[in-house]
C-alpha cells in the first residue's frame, strides 16, 4: 500500500446538530473548515434525500412582484401577440427554489447521540463526501459517539468501504479524541452536547466502558432551552427566543449557594463580600460621624467634597474683595508694591493656583468614576435586555418587498449593496474553494428568501436558571459513578485531577465553574479532614484475657499465625463462660469445644484480613508502606488545561476539542504510523475479515 499524504486525509465528526469535516491536515491544526447542519430533507422520490429545503416557487409578474392570485385582464395588441411566449417564460420561472435558511420538515438522523434514521444518516455522509470531493486514495477517520453500539460500527465500516472504496478506515471514540487534543493519557471527559451528556473515564488511553455515563437524557443544551421556555412561557417567549437567550451573553449559570439578584440571599452575599474602606468612604462623601455629631455640608448632601469645592470656586459671583483687588475685581499693583508684601502675595497666588488645579483634577476623576460605579455586572442586575432577531419571510416583511435589515447582523441595509472582496485564505486552493463557495451560495440564497428583524426584550432573573432542573447534580453524580467504576484504584485520584469539560452545550457563561463547584461541594474532602478516615487504630489489639491485667497486650504483625503462636488471639474465657452458662442449648462439658471453634473462626477471619491488606499493598493503597490512597472520595478536583501550541485554537475555545484530537490521531495513525500499530482497517483486512474486523482496529 502506498503511503498516505497529509492533504488526502478526510476527517468527519458527525453530531446531533452540526457535522464537522475537513479534507487534508494543515501544518498547524485548525478548527473545522466545513460545518454542515446534521439534517436532510425528503426528496420528491421516496427513499432519496436533499441537503436543503426545496419548495415550489411563488408566481411573480414581469416586474418582480408577486401576483397574489390576481389576474390582469387589461391587455394590449402587442401583449396579445406575445402571450404564448410570456406563458412559456412564466412556466420556466415558476418551478422550484431552495431555501437553505429553514429547517422546516428536516429529518435529524442523530438524536441524543444515537442514530435513529440510517438512510438519512448515510445520505448526510454522502453529502459531506461529495461536498469535499476527495481523491481516490483517501483514508477516512470518523469520530464515533459513546451511544453507538458494536453493530453500528460494523454498518458504518461496511458503508464506507462499499460506497466510497476507501483504502483505509478508522473509527475513533470521541472521548479518546479529546484526550489526544489535551495531550493526556488519563482524564475524565464530560461532553455536553445538544440533547445529552456523555461522561467517560479514560485510563492510559483506554476507554472504560464499565460505568460509563453514555447519553444522559435532559442534560444537554436542549434541556437548558426547555428549562428557560418553562420559566418564560408565561411572558410570551417562544423556543426560538429562549434558544437565542441561552446563546447570548446575559444568560449565566451562577455558582451553587449564590442568590439571585434582588433576593435576600443575594443581599447577604453582597454584604459579606463588601469591605468597608474609610478613605474611600470619606472621598465619596460619607460622614463617618457618630450619633449626635453634625457633619460637613458635603457629607450631609452626599456630594463628593472635591466636586463641591470646584463648584464654589467657579460659581461664586458674590465673593468678597480679596487683598490687592478693587471693587471691580481689577488687580491693584500699586497697593501691593506699596505694602511691601510682594513676595508673600506671589506665594499666596501660586498656592491658590495649585489648589485650583488639584480641585479640577479631582472633579474630573470623580466624574469619570461615577459611570463606572453604576455599571453593575450581569450577575447582579435584576433585569437585562435581550436583542432578539426574529426570522421573517422576505415577501411578508412589507408591502413593497424591500428588506429592512441585514440577515446576518440585524443592521439596517443600505439601498445599494457593493460587492466586497472575499478574504484570502492561507489554505491550498483545493481545501478552501469548496467551503468558500458553499458559504457564498448560502448567503446569496439567504438574502433572496429571508430577512431578520431585531427586537429588544426585557428578561428577569430567569436567565440565571437554565440549569435549575437538577442538571448539575445529575452530571456530578454520573462523574462520581464513572470514576468509581475504574478498576485500577490508583488511577482514580488522577481522574479527579484531570477533568475535561467540552461540548457546545457547555458554552454558557459560568457552566464549567458551576459544575466544578458542585463537585467540590458534594464529593471533595480536604486533606486535613481526610486523616480522620485513614488514621486507623492499631488492629493488632486482641480481646483481653483473664490474666488480671486491664491493659490490652499488643501482638506482633504477621501475615498469618505462626506455629509458636498457635492459639493466636485467645477468646476471653469470662465472656465465653457467660454466654455458655446462659445458653441451655449448650450441653455440659462442651464449653472447651466451643472455645476451640471460636478460635478457629477468628483465625480464619484474621487470615482473610491479612490477604486483603497484602493485596492493597501491591496496588500501593495503604498497608505497611505507610502510603494511603483515597479511592472513594477525592481530596482535589481540577480541570485539565489544553496545550497552547496550536494558536488557531486559542480563540476557538475547547468546546470542539474532539476535532483537534481527530487531526492529531489522523496524523499519527495514517501518516506517521502507517498502520504498524493496527490503528486503522485496510482494504485487504476488510476483504478478509469483513465489517466485524473493525473491532480489532478501531481506537
Amino acid at each position: 500500500m502506498p503511503p498516505f499524504k497529509d492533504e488526502h486525509v478526510l476527517i468527519i465528526v458527525p453530531g446531533s446538530q452540526t457535522t464537522l469535516a475537513q479534507l487534508g491536515l494543515p501544518e498547524s491544526f485548525t478548527p473545522a473548515r466545513l460545518r454542515l447542519p446534521s439534517h436532510m430533507f425528503p426528496a420528491e422520490k421516496k427513499g432519496e434525500w436533499e441537503p436543503v429545503k426545496v419548495r415550489l416557487k411563488s408566481p411573480r409578474n414581469t416586474d418582480g412582484h408577486e401576483a397574489h392570485g390576481k389576474v390582469n385582464t387589461d391587455t394590449t395588441m402587442a401583449e396579445t401577440n406575445g402571450a404564448g411566449d410570456d406563458t412559456v417564460d412564466l412556466e420556466e420561472e415558476v418551478l422550484y427554489e431552495e431555501d437553505p435558511t429553514t429547517d422546516e420538515g428536516a429529518v435529524w438522523p442523530i438524536r441524543a447521540g444515537r442514530i435513529v434514521n440510517w438512510s438519512c444518516f448515510f445520505a448526510l455522509l454522502t453529502h459531506v463526501y461529495n461536498t469535499l470531493s476527495p481523491p481516490f486514495h483517501t483514508p477516512i477517520l470518523v469520530i464515533s459517539q459513546p451511544a453507538w453500539t458494536a453493530h453500528d460500527h460494523e454498518r458504518l465500516t461496511q458503508f464506507f468501504f462499499e460506497k466510497f472504496k476507501t483504502p483505509a478506515f478508522c473509527l475513533m471514540d470521541s472521548a479518546l479524541a479529546v484526550c489526544y487534543a489535551f495531550a493526556t493519557a488519563t482524564a475524565t471527559v464530560v461532553d455536553v452536547g445538544h440533547g445529552k451528556c456523555d461522561i467517560t473515564a479514560v485510563s492510559d488511553f483506554v476507554v472504560n466502558d464499565l460505568g460509563r455515563g453514555a447519553a444522559l437524557p435532559g442534560c444537554g443544551g436542549e434541556g437548558m432551552t426547555q428549562r428557560l421556555l418553562y420559566l418564560l412561557k408565561t411572558k410570551g417567549f417562544t423556543r426560538d427566543m429562549c434558544e437565542q437567550l441561552k446563546r447570548s451573553n446575559i444568560c449565566e449559570v451562577l455558582l451553587p449557594g449564590t442568590g439571585l439578584p434582588g433576593t435576600e440571599l443575594a443581599e447577604e452575599n453582597e454584604m459579606e463580600d463588601q469591605i468597608v474602606n474609610p478613605a474611600s468612604a470619606a472621598s465619596a462623601g460619607a460622614n463617618g460621624l457618630g450619633e449626635g455629631q453634625r457633619g460637613s455640608i458635603s457629607a450631609q448632601s452626599g456630594i463628593p467634597r472635591a466636586v463641591m469645592e470646584v463648584d464654589i470656586v467657579e460659581e461664586d459671583p458674590d465673593r468678597e474683595v480679596k487683598e490687592g483687588e478693587d471693587n471691580e475685581g481689577v488687580l491693584d499693583v500699586a497697593s501691593i508694591v506699596a505694602s511691601g508684601k510682594t513676595s508673600e502675595w506671589v506665594a499666596k497666588k501660586e498656592k491658590e493656583k495649585a489648589e485650583k488645579a488639584a480641585a479640577k483634577k479631582a472633579a474630573s476623576d470623580a466624574a469619570a468614576a461615577a459611570p463606572k460605579l453604576t455599571r453593575l455586572p450581569n450577575s447582579k442586575r435584576v433585569k437585562a435586555m435581550l436583542h432578539y432577531n426574529e426570522r421573517r419571510p422576505l415577501e411578508d416583511l412589507n408591502a413593497n418587498g424591500k428588506r429592512t435589515v441585514d440577515p446576518e447582523g440585524g443592521r439596517d441595509e443600505a439601498p445599494k449593496r457593493q460587492k466586497t472582496p472575499e478574504p484570502v485564505s492561507d489554505a491550498p486552493p483545493d481545501m478552501a474553494d469548496h467551503s468558500s463557495l458553499a458559504r457564498k451560495e448560502e448567503k446569496r440564497r439567504s438574502r433572496d428568501t429571508v430577512a431578520y428583524v431585531r427586537k429588544d426584550v426585557e428578561v428577569g432573573v430567569e436567565r440565571f436558571q437554565a440549569t435549575t432542573g437538577g442538571i448539575m447534580d445529575q452530571i456530578a453524580d454520573s462523574i462520581h459513578r464513572s470514576i468509581l467504576s475504574v478498576p485500577d484504584i490508583s488511577k482514580r485520584s488522577e481522574l479527579w485531577d484531570s477533568l475535561i469539560i467540552v461540548g457546545n452545550g457547555s458554552k454558557i457563561k459560568g457552566f464549567k465553574e458551576a459544575l466544578l463547584a458542585t463537585l467540590n461541594a458534594k464529593y471533595l474532602i480536604s486533606p486535613s479532614s481526610a486523616t480522620i478516615f485513614t488514621s486507623e487504630l492499631p488492629s493488632n489489639l486482641t480481646t483481653p484475657v483473664a490474666t488480671g491485667a486491664n491493659t490490652p497486650q499488643p501482638q506482633p504483625h504477621g501475615p498469618a499465625p505462626s506455629a509458636s503462636h498457635a492459639h493466636g488471639p485467645s477468646v476471653n474465657p469470662l465472656l465465653l463462660a457467660a454466654t455458655t452458662a446462659s445458653n441451655h442449648l449448650v450441653p455440659p462439658g462442651h464449653s472447651q469445644q466451643l472455645q476451640q471453634y471460636y478460635q478457629q473462626q477468628q483465625q480464619s477471619t484474621n487470615a482473610a484480613t491479612n490477604a486483603i491488606l497484602s493485596q492493597q499493598n501491591s496496588h500501593g493503597v495503604g498497608g505497611g508502606s505507610g502510603t494511603h490512597g483515597y479511592a472513594q472520595t477525592p481530596t482535589s478536583i481540577k480541570c485539565a488545561k489544553m496545550p497552547e501550541y496550536f494558536p488557531e485554537w486559542k480563540d476557538a475555545g475547547t468546546e470542539e476539542a474532539g476535532f483537534l484530537g481527530a487531526q492529531v490521531a489522523a496524523k499519527v495513525v495514517f501518516v506517521v504510523d502507517q498502520g504498524l500499530s493496527k490503528g486503522f482497517m485496510s482494504r485487504t483486512e476488510y476483504n478478509e475479515l469483513g465489517p466485524i474486523g473493525v473491532h480489532e482496529c478501531c481506537l
